[in-house]
């Protein structure tokens, strides 16, 4: 079982135990409920398995469809939706992030590779990533792994930086010569141990990544390759996905106890914040172009909103029920938050 899987079957088991007892011995932030303007697009077919979202340039709403072994991609000019199938997919989509060209690159996790689509040609280039072996300690046998390329950032030059959850690493691609090079994070190398989940690039080129397995925050030097891990001090929560303010601030999501971090590379301390919602557990985060932070909260049914000049967290209940938001992405030029709802296959967007 892939180290995706593992996890995802972890918060699954999570999402339903949280919405039916809350942990009411964790401390709260403020909280104000509010409606905004709320749209959802179903997708043309079940089981889509929606992952993340991300905006492109010209406001073209990209995801991945696991279920359904597609690109998708949402114009919201015409309202509709087209989904692209990658070459030798394995219903492994999971990262994707729009590139300043308005190209998109994608983790295609169990195809093992690393892809990048341009639109304009309809042209597909692959990655490859190494192949991982493992000895199967039930049937005594050698199996053989994907790297497990999970989250996807982009730095300044247009290198793509990535988690690898089997392989425990960090993978850089450059696009330009298409080397591939990888950062493990322990050595020696290990497999399936820490699961390097989510990724992202602060202000001044530094990689920051999350372990889901071991609750740890980890930095990298793409300079030096140098790597430091900073433990979170709630050690039974999972650390998932990361941004990066224009301070060079890391924000976070914990799954277990519905917990929004922040990190001061500076003073090297975490900061929490819950909010009070309904139900535990949050997942996707996004920031807006006002400096907000934006969180998704499954189990809730909701998307949170935490101002940081007042520490307050605003929820937004969705119109419908039992959509699970899952990921959640930006428009900076329309301030539109888009999201994907995995539970119903639907496409939601909210204006605030």
């Amino acid at each position: 079982m892939s180290a995706y899987w593992r996890l995802l079957t972890s918060l699954l088991i999570l999402l339903v135990l949280l919405t039916a007892c809350r942990d009411a011995s964790s401390p709260q932030t403020g909280k104000t409920l509010a409606q905004g303007k709320f749209q959802e697009y179903p997708l043309p077919q079940d089981k889509s398995g929606l992952m993340r979202p991300t905006v492109d340039g010209r406001g073209r709403v990209w995801f991945a469809e696991m279920g359904t072994n597609a690109l998708g991609v949402f114009d919201p000019q015409s309202s509709s939706i087209e989904q692209i199938e990658p070459p030798q997919g394995a219903h492994g989509l999971m990262g994707i992030v729009a590139a300043p060209d308005n190209t998109i690159w994608f983790a295609e996790q169990y195809a093992n590779y690393i892809g990048h689509y341009q639109p304009e040609t309809r042209q597909f280039q692959t990655y490859p990533l190494p192949t991982l072996a493992m000895t199967s300690t039930e049937q005594n046998a050698v199996d053989s792994l994907p790297s497990g390329a999970n989250d996807l950032a982009l730095d300044a030059q247009g290198n793509v930086w990535f988690t690898e959850m089997n392989a425990d690493a960090i993978g850089k691609l450059d696009p330009h010569s298409g080397q591939i090079r990888q950062y493990p994070i322990s050595h020696p190398a290990t497999i399936q141990k820490f699961d390097p989940y989510g990724i992202t690039i602060d202000p001044q080129g530094t990689v920051w990544f999350t372990e889901a397995a071991t609750n740890q925050l980890g930095r990298l030097n793409p300079q030096t390759g140098e790597l430091s891990l900073f433990p979170f001090q709630q050690t039974t929560n999972s650390l998932l996905e990361v941004i990066s303010d224009p301070q060079g601030i890391i924000w976070g999501t914990t799954f277990r106890n519905s917990t929004l971090f922040r990190f001061d590379p500076h003073t090297q301390h975490f900061t929490t914040y819950q909010p009070e919602s309904d139900a535990s557990g949050c997942y996707g985060i996004a920031r807006s172009a006002s400096g907000e932070i934006w969180l998704t909260l499954p189990s809730a049914n909701q998307l949170a909103r935490f101002t940081p000049t007042t520490s307050r967290f605003t929820l937004y209940p969705l119109p419908s029920e039992g959509n699970s938001p899952f990921g959640i992405a930006s428009d900076p030029t329309s301030n539109k938050l888009w999201f994907t709802e995995s539970a119903t296959n639907k496409l939601g967007m909210l204006q605030p």
